[in-house]
């Protein structure tokens, strides 16, 4: 499956590094070294490395540090006493009939400052409904300044519905809500080691910001071999992971699966999706709002138009891993479950160029207002598509505001192994001609290309590495 570049990653799954989350650890230090205990609530999608953090952080002589699952409350507690047990000796020599009566003691005895993290608390909710109302009546109680107790889940939902909703017994007590997401596309360098910036663009378009998956591909000698073992072959750890990641917040994941089966083979307009399920448009709103709250799918308008225009509103899936598998894993799984992997692959191989460009104009925009080009300072990009002055459809990758109003930046983000010729500029200095929101403001014209070049008068050029050094 030859990619465009496949430099062997050299990261050893064994010592990943922990990456980012500097200000995230920051908050959760700052907090687990109060005199004081609080209430610290950690969530986000599944494999963004919230255990991880917390391993990070927790202060291993006053920490315990459980994770809840599907048995039983009596074993759970059970399990719970023996991990507090390491701090308090002889914690777990004791039956608890109930969580009350372990809560009571854990309260009671542990010395001040202990750290309590309940990971996926809401498995343990499952299993004992009255968990949050306990807990509140510590947090509330006359020894609520005893301990600190840190929250975590991958279930987005769950977590709203137990901390973040109003009448949730936990609602106002958290002083950190964290919502922890993917990393920006920056640190797949140095989680893959990955020198060449095209050599990590083309990685982040399969893994995305998630850093268990580039744990996970760090183990293989370059990306096609991970790509087949982890996400083509049925056996890979990776090849369901939509279905998972959907079930994490969601009771009956048919429809939202179906809708991104159509996103991500190009229906991205609500009345497409709709004609293609045979329902009516306003019966899917609902679904793909709470896939744009996942983050899962983004809702994309021209530049200078209201968020509010449903009209001109496209669907785009927005994370790359997702991209990818709904690109290239769906489609063909009758041909991957007969295990006719190398036909997938050279499936990918022929489209992958293709994938790549759709995830190198979403960098190119997220870039915009971290480069300072051309000395100013600009707003967050957008796309813009629509009639030019002439009435003529044409489409625009980037477009900016200066932070001052004063200017726009135009931009056309390429992906190919040629360089820029001279025609990408001539064709972007026409369609700022005839752009019709410049409106007297100066413009600046800028290509985003993997081999950026001088050779183009007045157009800046910008490459991966520019890219990936300001998304960290």
């Amino acid at each position: 499956m030859p990619l465009m570049h496949n430099q062997r990653m050299g990261a050893d799954a064994a010592r990943f590094p922990f990456l980012n989350r500097r200000e995230e650890a920051g908050r959760l230090r700052s907090l687990l070294h109060r005199k004081e205990g609080a209430l610290a609530v950690l969530y986000g999608r599944r494999r963004c490395g919230k255990s991880r953090l917390l391993r990070e952080v927790l202060p291993a002589r006053r920490s315990a540090y459980y994770v809840g699952d599907d048995r039983e409350s009596a074993l759970q507690r059970a399990n719970l006493a023996a991990e507090i047990g390491r701090l308090l000796p002889g914690f777990d020599q004791v039956h608890y009939p109930d969580w009350a009566a372990l809560l009571a003691r854990l309260w009671r005895e542990a010395p001040r400052g202990t750290v309590l993290a309940l990971d996926e608390f809401p498995a343990l909710v499952w299993a004992a409904p009255e968990l949050p109302s306990l807990l509140q009546k510590h947090l509330d109680g006359s020894g609520s300044r005893r301990i600190h107790l840190v929250l975590c889940s991958s279930s987005q939902r769950m977590m709203q519905g137990l901390v973040l909703d109003r009448n949730a017994p936990l609602y106002g007590r958290a002083r950190e809500i964290l919502k922890i997401a993917p990393l920006a596309a920056g640190w797949i360098r140095k989680a893959l080691r990955l020198g060449q910036g095209v050599s990590a663009v083309e990685a982040y378009a399969v893994w995305g910001g998630v850093p268990r998956y580039w744990e996970l591909a760090a183990d293989f000698a370059n990306l096609n071999a991970a790509i087949r073992a982890l996400v083509l072959s049925p056996l890979g750890v990776l090849h369901d992971e939509p279905e998972g990641l959907l079930l994490d917040d969601l009771r009956d994941v048919t429809q939202p699966l179906s809708i991104l089966s159509l996103i991500g083979r190009g229906s991205h307009r609500l009345s497409e999706i709709g004609a293609r399920l045979q329902k009516p448009a306003t019966s899917l709103s609902r679904p793909l709002r709470r896939l744009i709250d996942l983050d899962l799918v983004r809702r994309d308008v021209p530049f200078g138009v209201s968020p509010k225009d449903a009209k001109r509103t496209l669907y785009r899936i927005a994370d790359p891993f997702l991209r990818f598998w709904f690109r290239f894993v769906e489609p063909h799984r009758s041909l991957l479950e007969a295990r006719r992997i190398d036909a997938v692959a050279r499936a990918v191989a022929l489209e992958f160029p293709r994938h790549v460009a759709s995830v190198w104009e979403d960098l190119a925009r997220d870039s915009v207002a971290w480069l300072g080009c051309f000395g100013r300072r600009w707003r967050p990009a957008s796309r813009w598509w629509g009639p030019g002055v002439d009435r003529s459809p044409m489409k625009i990758d980037v477009v900016a505001e200066s932070e001052d109003g004063e200017a726009l930046l135009l931009g056309e983000a390429k992906w190919s192994n040629e360089a820029i010729s001279p025609t990408v500029a001539q064709q972007l200095e026409r369609k700022a001609a005839k752009f019709p929101l410049v409106r007297g403001r100066k413009t600046y014209l800028a290509v985003w290309c993997p081999r950026p070049s001088a050779r183009l008068r007045g157009v800046a050029t910008i490459g991966p590495d520019q890219v990936l050094r300001v998304l960290t």
